[in-house]
């Protein structure tokens, strides 16, 4: 009985967390309910691009998700229409400007040399050369850029730091002069910063200008040749409705539970609101961006968190009906229920998996909130709703079999019939 005093303040403390959670983290939704942008790009040929390849389709589709992941945006879709074409939704993000900026534009960065007569010459070391940029501080307190090279990279500054010892070495970004500082020893380190000039960068700029070099270059040109914005009243309107038939469905399911099984099915109830608690700051926690087809996902899973318990007390009231004692019933319920609620649950996951990593990004959705909530509904309906039922029930007889919804001639009557039907068998009687 410790043990079970244990696990059920260990299942409050798990609400109380979770409920923090859901008040104090915002929820993530996608384009279709909270709005954003949409952008039709076309690959260009060049002179050295004479033919758009699938291949090149495909390399410009991973550069472009990489650069939209920079934004710090979730759930962004990115699919291919046609032979030359990617349709790029992003949720949330009202700045059109912004992210034609970060999906078009291709950083440039070089480092040159003075070259006696007032100009630049150029060293050889790139952006190219750069693995890693991050945004940092001088010791003055100004905003830098903070800049790590390849292998490559940095065996090629520290031979130019080396041999430029008092001597300007110029950094252009996007052909524009940022420092040229005077190096004063050789950098073998493989790092170095960008200062942005005397009064450093202005923290946006900084930020900038790393998202920008740690996004990389296109593998092809690319042209935005279409661009609208999503209005979030569609999604209003879904999540209304949404909501709508959530609290319709659950309601139902509860009044249900209640009127067929009574005590236990009230637990249940119980049980299935900790676990949408619970699933819903998970979904927070990871955080998992909601779409129309998450929320179903969601809604789907709660389906099944209260089929598991349908099992679970169809098995306790046959074993009631056997004969059994309350406590050994409840086991018993729980024991052999758990090899169907585990089969079927572990269906679903596999089938989930392959929808997540085989479907678009809205499908893609529905599958990880579906599974998801399926590995949370195992917990609940294993380890909550048996906690409960412990708790509340105890371990000695049924004294109202009403609360379990049956009557009293039904107890042990399986076990009666069970036995006649062995005697029978036993004297070679047969019905």
């Amino acid at each position: 009985m410790k043990n079970k005093i244990i696990m059920f303040w260990a299942i409050v403390i798990l609400t109380i967390i979770s409920i923090t959670v859901i008040i104090l983290k915002p929820t993530k939704l996608g384009l279709d309910l909270v709005g954003g942008s949409r952008l039709v790009l076309e690959a260009q040929a060049t002179d050295n691009v004479a033919k758009i390849t699938p291949e090149m389709m495909d390399s410009l589709q991973y550069a472009i998700e990489n650069r939209v992941n920079k934004i710090g945006v979730a759930e962004t879709v990115v699919q291919r229409q046609g032979e030359k074409r990617l349709v790029v939704e992003i949720p949330a993000v009202k700045d059109l400007n912004k992210a034609k900026k970060y999906l078009g534009e291709t950083a440039s960065l070089e480092f040159k040399k003075e070259d006696g007569k007032g100009g630049w010459l150029p060293t050889g070391l790139t952006g190219k050369d750069v693995s890693r940029a991050n945004v940092g501080t001088s010791p003055a307190g100004q905003w830098v850029v903070e800049l790590t090279f390849n292998d490559k990279g940095a065996k090629k500054f520290g031979d130019l730091t080396q041999n430029m010892v008092g001597k300007q070495m110029a950094i252009f970004f996007n052909g524009e002069l940022k420092s040229a500082p005077v190096i004063r020893e050789p950098i073998l380190g493989g790092n170095c910063q960008i200062s942005g000039g005397d009064n450093g960068f202005p923290y946006e700029e900084a930020k900038e200008t790393v998202d920008l070099l740690n996004a990389g270059a296109l593998p092809v040109p690319a042209k935005i040749i279409e661009e609208n914005t999503v209005g979030a009243s569609l999604g209003a309107d879904s999540i209304d409705k949404s909501k709508k038939a959530a609290c319709i469905g659950l309601g139902l399911v509860m009044l249900f539970m209640i009127a067929y099984y009574r005590a236990p099915g009230l637990i249940a109830d119980i049980a299935l609101c900790i676990y949408g608690l619970m699933l819903f700051a998970l979904f927070k926690t990871i955080p998992v961006t909601l779409t129309l087809a998450g929320l179903a996902g969601f809604i789907l899973s709660v389906g099944m968190a209260v089929d598991a318990n349908v099992l679970i007390f169809e098995r306790t009231k046959e074993e009631l009906r056997a004969g059994r004692t309350l406590y050994t019933a409840i086991n018993a319920g729980f024991d052999r229920a758990f090899t169907s609620i585990f089969d079927s649950n572990m269906t679903t996951i596999l089938t989930s998996i392959i929808l997540y990593f085989l479907g678009t990004s809205f499908v893609k959705g529905f599958a990880l909130t579906l599974a998801i909530g399926v590995i949370v509904s195992m917990f609940t309906a294993i380890t909550v709703t048996k906690n409960f039922m412990h708790l509340v029930f105890g371990t000695g007889e049924l004294k109202h079999p009403a609360l379990f919804g049956l009557r009293k001639d039904e107890i042990g009557q399986a076990y009666t019939a069970n036995e006649t039907k062995r005697e029978k068998a036993k004297f070679g009687v047969l019905d």
